[in-house]
């Protein structure tokens, strides 16, 4: 009673849109449903004790269950079925431990179908003889895996088949059960339901995302006139990469955030925003406006995480109640056989989030992806070796001093090759657009360390002045 409350308080606590708090798992109805579930067994004799044995038998047992969710024919909708193989002989369950309620309804059962072998409802069965295995009985244990093959491609004549009624046999039954199946209409129905919501709302932000992409790429064009929020937007950008909002590629915590995780990190970032004043240093308007979508974006996605894990929650605590009602082990099975790709699965913020990364953030190019991964600077001026690896200038001559012939990352015989023809000028332009400070600071260092190289330490560098 307790999650019921949480539940529906949280709905509206979180102020999601009406037509979300719509397709909200409905807990309370298949929690009344559940009774109604529980009930039935118990008026047919299977108690959650009962079913237990009968769902994990020992293998000597004379009978066993399985409960499935398959898929009805054509149609993606769960068809719950109960199946029993037991022991019959002369017509009655040959089992100790039956409680007489459940003994009748399986005796029941058999006896409709061999008058009625032709009607699947309510129950299927089709004896085997198992007169032939008196030296080594077969427990139902042991074959009701495959007694459902077995038993549906055995057909006998009506004299054949009263013979089988009165020497010992197996028989598989289907019991009769009515709202199993609408629970799992309704979980099914509205978890599709959400899963459709969930891709809409995808399309939506992936929608907003593409349209964010060609506005920050028109603001951080580089300009002349220095009329570019270029610098801005990738200070951001770094920010947001080092929040890690929504996935982490930390060890500790690798994978997708929980919604409280991932609502204090976009807080960081905001707070980190403010502390350096990016907002306010912006030199194009639009900038200011492009930012607010940006962060209305992470908003709705962050909401969106929410609403996905609060109905996670309240699915799991029902199936758990389920199987605590009914032993029945639904838990584990319905959300394989469910097949949900957006609520159960959970991919709809690491999907998102993989799309600001290709999409929006990659517009700015990040200075970590053209670092030497020698000296840890911006790899100016390039030297691309033939095995295809790009290192600074200074860092190859270094290395070709020391006579050091294989390529610091893959050990290719390349280092000694390399000559001017491997300095790749398009992408030391790149660099001089994209990075111009960086590409400053790195030229100056190399003329330093040039010059002490050539005069000694006291060599003392001076830019160039105009007299």
């Amino acid at each position: 009673m307790k999650f019921a409350h949480d539940f529906k308080e949280t709905l509206r606590r979180e102020d999601f849109p009406s037509h979300w708090i719509d397709l909200a798992v409905p807990y309370g109805q298949l929690k009344k449903v559940l009774k109604r579930v529980a009930r039935e067994l118990n008026d047919l004799g299977l108690d959650p004790e009962t079913l237990r044995q009968l769902l994990d038998p020992a293998d000597d047992s004379p009978l066993a269950a399985k409960y499935r969710l398959d898929a009805a024919g054509n149609s993606k909708l769960l068809r719950p079925k109960l199946t029993v193989l037991i022991h019959m002989r002369g017509g009655k369950a040959v089992d100790a431990s039956l409680t007489p309620a459940s003994r009748a309804l399986i005796e029941r059962i058999a006896a409709f179908q061999s008058q009625n072998p032709g009607q699947p409802i309510p129950a299927t069965a089709t004896p085997t003889d198992d007169s032939e295995s008196t030296t080594s009985p077969i427990s139902s244990a042991e074959s009701l895996a495959n007694a459902e093959v077995e038993l549906s491609d055995t057909q006998s004549s009506d004299q054949d088949r009263g013979q089988a009624a009165l020497a010992d046999h197996h028989e598989l039954i289907e019991v009769p059960l009515v709202f199993d199946g609408e629970f799992f209409n309704i979980l099914q129905s509205d978890v599709n339901n959400l899963d459709a919501l969930q891709a809409k709302e995808e399309r939506a932000m992936v929608a907003e995302i593409v349209a964010l992409r060609q506005e920050v790429s028109h603001l951080t064009k580089p300009s002349r006139l220095s009329k570019s929020d270029l610098a801005r937007w990738r200070t951001i950008f770094e920010l947001y990469l080092d929040a890690q909002v929504f996935f982490s590629t930390n060890e500790q915590d690798h994978g997708s955030r929980s919604s409280q995780t991932a609502a204090k990190q976009l807080q960081w970032f905001q707070e980190e925003m403010t502390k350096r004043n990016l907002v306010r240093s912006f030199k194009i308007a639009e900038s200011r406006e492009a930012l607010v979508r940006f962060l209305r974006l992470n908003a709705v996605l962050l909401k969106n995480l929410q609403f996905q894990e609060i109905n996670q929650v309240a699915i799991y605590k029902i199936l758990k109640k389920f199987d605590k009602r009914t032993c029945l082990g639904v838990s584990k099975t319905f959300p394989i056989q469910v097949h949900s790709d957006k609520l159960l699965a959970g991919s709809v913020a690491k999907d998102i989030c993989a799309q600001m990364s290709t999409d929006l953030v990659s517009v700015v190019p990040q200075i970590s992806d053209y670092l030497c991964p020698i000296c840890f600077a911006i790899a100016y001026r390039p030297v691309r070796l033939a095995c295809r690896h790009v290192f600074c200038i200074r860092c190859i001559v270094k290395i070709q001093r020391r006579n050091e012939k294989h390529c610091p990352l893959c050990r290719a015989d390349t280092v000694m090759k390399a000559s001017a023809d491997n300095l790749d000028i398009q992408l030391e332009r790149y660099m001089r657009k994209y990075f111009p400070k960086e590409a400053k600071e790195k030229q100056r260092a190399n003329e330093i360390e040039r010059g002490i190289e050539d005069y000694g330490p006291e060599y003392v560098h001076s830019e160039c002045s105009i007299m």
